[in-house]
């Protein structure tokens, strides 16, 4: 038998024993999260915003873009406007509805694209050390050197605004986040005494990372992921506000802060409600996050 044909097979066996253990442990991170109350209501929060997403154009009672100028600034509980109207007699509860899809659209896509690329370069980085680490890290120092907000307003401005430009700038400025801690944990899982077996028998770089380091990092990355999204819906927003993101009269809710803002004390509920909506994601988002990390550790023991 060959040293290839060996190393393929011990990676076969790490990946099936990697396989059991990982239905184990999620059985086991199951129980827990279902046994934590309070993660259990951020995946509510979650879950009932992403449904009032999907469902808008079905439980959204007015057209978010419908424009009346006899009910301007209705306050909540008006008659046919629950949540009162806006200054331009637009219906809030359906801005609001509305306003989840681009919010929650924004947030997951620019956390998926920078949790892949992220990912990637973490592991290349950690793995193979040496010049590669170097020049990736001090690429990522640069980024890291500027505030999160700054330099994702410098990104806009240089691309232009609107949606997607602030998707793509909201994913720049995650990635560093990511490769460091990635990079992290590669490099703590790569002096593992069944990395270094592997290794010793012929095991290739790429069947190490993929099979021995990858499966290792998996639950971390999810953890990350779920805090990082609702960082990402806040930054984004933050954008709208500025006038980076979302432009009007789409039913952003950053952008609907922005719109109201000079109406403060005149309709409060036109700030308060969009405000509350990115407070509801970004707790329940938070809430989910803890609790899936808790579930992950391994150092609870099961009651």
């Amino acid at each position: 038998m060959t040293n290839s044909t060996l190393a393929r097979g011990v990676a076969q066996e790490i990946g099936a024993a990697a396989s059991g253990r990982s239905r184990s442990r999620g059985a086991q991170v199951m129980r827990r999260l279902l046994r934590d109350r309070i993660g259990m209501t951020g995946i509510i929060l979650v879950l009932l915003l992403i449904v009032m997403a999907v469902l808008a154009p079905v439980i959204a009672p007015h057209d978010p873009l419908a424009t009346n100028l006899n009910e301007t600034f209705r306050k909540v509980g008006s008659h046919g406007h629950l949540l009162g109207t806006d200054l331009y007699g637009r219906d809030m509860l359906s801005r609001v509805i509305w306003g989840a899809r681009p919010s929650l659209m924004i947030g997951f896509v620019a956390t998926c694209l920078a949790l892949g690329l992220g990912v990637t370069l973490g592991v290349i980085s950690g793995f193979y050390a040496g010049r590669i680490d170097s020049i990736i890290m001090r690429i990522v120092d640069v980024f890291l050197a500027f505030p999160y907000l700054l330099l994702a307003i410098v990104i806009v401005g240089a691309l232009g605004p609107g949606l997607f430009n602030a998707t793509l700038a909201v994913a720049i400025t995650a990635i560093p986040f990511y490769v460091r801690l990635i990079r992290g944990m590669v490099l703590s899982f790569r002096e593992e005494q069944f990395v270094e077996a592997s290794r010793a028998i012929g095991a290739s770089g790429y069947h190490l990372m993929r099979h021995a380091i990858f499966p290792n990092i998996v639950p971390y990355v999810i953890v990350a992921f779920s805090i990082n999204v609702g960082y990402l819906i806040l930054e984004a927003a933050s954008l709208s506000f500025l006038g980076l993101g979302a432009q009007p009269p789409s039913p952003e809710w950053g952008a609907m802060l922005a719109e109201n803002r000079n109406y403060l004390t005149l309709a409060p509920h036109t700030v308060i409600i969009p405000g509350v909506a990115i407070f509801i994601v970004i707790i329940g988002l938070n809430l989910f996050g803890d609790a899936l990390r808790d579930a992950f550790d391994v150092r609870l023991r099961e009651e």
